[in-house]
């Protein structure tokens, strides 16, 4: 299905039944807001792959409003192009309209789980994601024999099986975190006081993935968090707070995970919730939002919602304290979508890198464009992750660091696949993809800066 560009009539009168049940079905207003102007068209990364007007943003408004009016159903194409979408709301950033698509995207999608049935195939795959990443004690089992894969791997018979999977398995697989089984059963201390006079109080969301695959970089930031003069609690009773659910469209259980995590941090006595996943922190600011229709959790929401902070957010706000030790280097920052495009967190983590003394940062090319990772798509869309990922690959080279950041651990291991191991730092080991708060925290320890 096409239109001409910047063509589409919005306009055009009821001629049925709306395509959408009357749970949350998109708004009439923020339809009309879009004027097809096609500013968002650069940013969009489906369009930059395949120049299609249904895969850009205003080639998806037209199509949610087609299925309003009746024109057009669910199923097929209108399910195709929005399974396409990553997103990564650069759109939202570039519209100079101020078109809400994030509100767009996230009524539509959850019309979709509910209501267009997919092919056995793929709804196996999708409720096989969800029955493990969201359980932080079920990736803490598929730790052990993951490890186990991993060195397995090395054999070079295994190595070669491995290549031979087909699309979504192997794109799996590729993603595979490197599995540390002393690390997926650590846990973090429920408190930690502060160094010197207390600045602030805050509860750390430890996350799923995270906190199981990328244990290093929550204790790097609780370490952090406590040299700038912050006790830091983390709740051993907290759980999923439903952020690839919500993504995903698969909003009942989302709302689920988000009343469950409202329930345990609101009792704390804290200044501020603290994340440092920026998918996370982005669902977790709109909770507000998605629970404003329900009496009994609107108002706990919102006041929720209202004390959850990126970490850069409340370090940059702090300002830096602890002595920091130089770093003499290049760093590239990358910016996660769900942090400088979702929340618009981008001026505090390059306030909080510039800290450190002798460090050069740097910003790629394209800092716009997804690196593919978003959510789960890298694993049920992966041709389209692995052409982003490339691109994303190849602009990184272009500015030759000497250390990757980004705070998200999908985009970590996203750009990691894509760089491989042939490409190295001035020392001529691979370069280091790091969580700001492993280099951050590097540097007020006086400590070498991790290789991953």
């Amino acid at each position: 299905m096409t239109t001409p560009a910047g063509s589409a009539d919005t306009n055009l009168p009821q001629t049925g039944p709306s395509a959408y049940d009357d749970r949350r079905p998109p708004e009439r207003e923020l339809l009309d807001d879009c004027v097809h102007c096609g500013f968002c068209l650069p940013t969009c990364p489906t369009y930059q792959l395949w120049g299609e007007e249904m895969d850009s943003p205003r080639g998806r408004i037209y199509l949610m409003d087609l299925a309003q009016k009746g024109e057009i159903g669910l199923e097929g194409p209108f399910t195709e192009h929005i399974d396409q979408c990553l997103g990564c709301m650069a759109c939202v950033t570039a519209c100079p309209s101020g078109v809400q698509y994030d509100r767009l995207l996230e009524s539509v999608r959850p019309q979709i789980e509910r209501n267009v049935e997919r092919t056995p195939s793929d709804r196996l795959f999708r409720n096989a994601i969800f029955a493990l990443f969201p359980y932080k004690r079920r990736l803490r089992a598929a730790a052990l024999p993951g490890a186990f894969y991993q060195r397995l791997r090395r054999v070079p018979a295994v190595a070669k099986l491995a290549e031979k999977l087909p699309g979504r398995l192997a794109a799996m697989e590729s993603l595979l975190p490197p599995v540390s089984v002393r690390e997926a059963f650590a846990r973090l201390p429920t408190y930690t006081p502060a160094v010197g006079e207390r600045r602030a109080r805050v509860a750390l969301l430890s996350g799923c993935v995270q906190d199981v695959f990328f244990h290093r970089v929550n204790e790097a930031t609780v370490r952090v968090l406590a040299a700038e003069g912050c006790d830091v609690l983390v709740p051993a009773e907290q759980q999923c707070c439903g952020a690839l659910e919500l993504h995903s469209g698969r909003e009942e259980s989302a709302l689920v995970r988000a009343r469950r995590e409202i329930a345990v941090f609101e009792k704390l006595d804290v200044d501020h919730v603290v994340t440092n996943v920026a998918g996370c922190g982005s669902s977790m600011k709109e909770y507000g939002h998605l629970l404003s229709d329900d009496p009994e959790w609107a108002e706990r929401a919102a006041a929720f919602s209202a004390r959850v902070r990126d970490v850069h957010e409340v370090l940059a706000d702090l300002g830096p304290r602890a002595p920091r030790h130089p770093f003499r280097g290049r760093v590239a920052y990358h910016d996660a979508c769900h942090l400088g495009h979702a929340q618009k967190v981008r001026a505090q983590p390059r306030a909080v890198l510039r800290s450190i003394p002798d460090l050069q940062l740097v910003d790629l090319p394209e800092a716009e464009l997804c690196c593919g990772s978003a959510g789960i798509y890298n694993m049920v869309m992966p041709d389209a992750a692995a052409e982003l990922g490339a691109r994303k690959a190849a602009n990184v080279r272009s500015v030759a660091p000497d250390v990757i950041v980004t705070a998200n651990p999908g985009c970590l291991l996203q750009i990691g696949k894509h760089l491989g191991t042939t490409d190295g730092a001035a020392d001529g080991g691979p370069i280091p993809l790091l969580h700001p708060m492993q280099l951050l925290d590097a540097s007020i320890r006086g400590v070498p800066v991790p290789r991953s």
